[in-house]
């Protein structure tokens, strides 16, 4: 009989069930696979169910450990071969794209003949939504380790979702489609103008799908304005400023950082020095990645001074993907201006600020723009941005936001947020646990838990021997304890024999903040 696929949670296989997909393509015989108290007996093509069991619509599908984590964690000897061929080492899991695949998929099929009538296949969807919706809200409960606010109420604009508001083209002029909302966009970019002190008159920017389109769009910019200069960015930058020298095909100088990770002027200033024939499009970070570290943005100015390049040979970008809209509220936090020789800033709007959507804002000055420009009859406008259609409910969840909030508001936040950061900053130290924070950063980096399915339980990012929590509006006092207090009882178990010791972070966040056993 055909697979009944509201009474069946379909789930990744694990190591043990990775030879089914040799056994697929070869078509032998597949022995009955049980999944989640029912019993499926592959078939030629398909799948049959043998008991029946019973649909729970409110049923949470438990996310599943990656095959490759399955296998660390008491089921091999260390060395574990994901689907697809990833290997795992040390439990760190080796990433080969298109091949060590973990998630899920559920499948889209068409729907019976009759089903307008009896509605199975409506009552199917609702299902899902609603297992998937207590998933996201269990999941919420344990999200510490990227940059998203997720402290947002968006009610109000529900009655909007049935429209299809697209920002075609240029922000400023209107195109033929008449769906938009540019004149919530406009407003949204004139307060971040104001924010970074440029006049109405003399900026151009507008909403973007992401913080990657942004660094995109400003080293494009940068790169129009001086085709024949050399991208600067620190070791630390986020990744998609190298991904933008890739596309563009530019040459790329990466710089050397200070153990906070913030950019070392010293190597920019040797970096620059070696080629001063050309001129230099700069990326200035306002919070690293992964340690939350903000470049000194006077400092790179008077080095770029220093080397003798004037400020019509050179163009600096902004990355202020999280701490862009933090840093205009932190007391002694040099101040990130249009006012200075930069050329552009973007930041993330679904990170401080708590959109329910990625997107960001670029803005960048009016007289760069036209380098870019071009006229779109298809449109009726003009045309200077990285994506054609846009997400035009992006700028009203923005908007309403800052409206609601206003600039007091998000003071209040960012005081919240590093005043939590310092919090926990404390109770890992005060456990023996290594960890930094810096001074003008709601990052707090420590030690990698050894333990994978802590850190993907905990959702948090790590590289190398550390991971980080980026404390966020949305995170406590009280979902820090948590967090602290089971990472001292894992720690306690997997530290247990002695045979392995917490690693040494000397190296990541400099011999002070290091509570190895060499230099605690």
């Amino acid at each position: 009989m055909p697979i009944n696929a509201r009474a069946v949670l379909l789930y990744p296989l694990s190591p043990s069930h990775s030879s089914l997909f040799l056994s697929l393509r070869l078509g032998a015989a597949i022995p009955p696979l049980p999944i989640q108290g029912l019993e499926v007996e592959m078939m030629n093509g398909g799948a049959k169910v043998l008991p029946e069991a019973a649909f729970d619509p409110a049923a949470v599908a438990p996310e599943p450990l990656p095959p490759a984590v399955a296998e660390l964690n008491g089921h091999g000897d260390g060395i574990a071969v994901g689907v697809g061929g990833g290997k795992v080492a040390n439990g760190k899991r080796e990433i080969v794209l298109g091949r060590n695949v973990h998630t899920t998929c559920l499948a889209i099929e068409e729907p019976d003949a009759n089903d307008e009538f009896t509605g199975d296949k409506d009552a199917y969807m609702a299902g899902v939504l609603a297992r998937y919706r207590k998933t996201l809200v269990e999941r919420t409960k344990q999200h510490l380790g990227y940059p998203y606010n997720l402290d947002f109420d968006y009610g109000a604009l529900g009655q909007l979702q049935h429209f299809s508001i697209n920002n075609l083209g240029d922000p400023f002029i209107e195109s033929n489609y008449g769906v938009h909302s540019r004149q919530f966009e406009v407003g949204v970019l004139d307060w971040f103008a104001r924010l970074w002190e440029i006049e109405k008159s003399d900026y151009w920017g507008y909403i973007t799908n992401c913080g990657t389109e942004g660094n995109l769009h400003g080293i494009l910019v940068g790169r129009e304005v001086f085709p024949d200069g050399i991208l600067y960015a620190s070791r630390e930058s986020h990744y998609s400023v190298f991904k933008a020298a890739r596309m563009y095909r530019m040459e790329c100088v990466k710089v050397a950082t200070l153990i906070s990770g913030e950019i070392d002027c010293a190597d920019f200033k040797d970096k620059l020095l070696a080629n001063k024939d050309k001129p230099a499009i700069i990326n200035a970070n306002i919070g690293t990645t992964v340690k939350g570290a903000v470049d000194d943005l006077d400092l790179i100015i008077k080095t770029l001074e220093e080397s003798g390049f004037t400020h019509d040979r050179f163009y600096i970008h902004c990355d202020g993907a999280l701490f862009g809209l933090m840093m205009p509220f932190v007391k002694r936090a040099p101040k990130v201006s249009f006012k200075k020789p930069i050329g552009s800033v973007s930041v993330s709007g679904h990170k401080f600020v708590g959109c329910p959507m990625p997107c960001g804002v670029q803005i960048t000055r009016m007289d760069h723009i036209n380098a870019l420009s071009r006229n779109v009859e298809y449109l009726a406008s003009r045309d200077a941005t990285i994506m054609g259609s846009r997400n035009g409910h992006a700028p009203i969840f923005l908007w309403y936001t800052l409206n609601r909030k206003g600039y007091k508001g998000f003071q209040k936040e960012v005081q919240k947020c590093l005043r939590n950061a310092h919090y926990l900053k404390g109770r890992l130290c005060e456990a023996g646990i290594s960890a930094m924070l810096n001074e003008l950063s709601s990052t707090v980096v420590f030690e990698r838990p050894l333990e994978e399915e802590f850190v993907r339980r905990w959702q948090l990012a790590c590289e190398g021997n550390i991971a980080h929590v980026v404390v966020m509006p949305s995170v406590g006092i009280e979902k820090l304890d948590s967090f602290v207090d089971e990472l001292i009882e894992k720690r306690s178990t997997w530290y247990r024999d002695g045979t392995v010791q917490p690693p040494c972070l000397a190296v990541d966040i400099g011999v002070d903040n290091c509570c190895c056993a060499l230099h605690k």
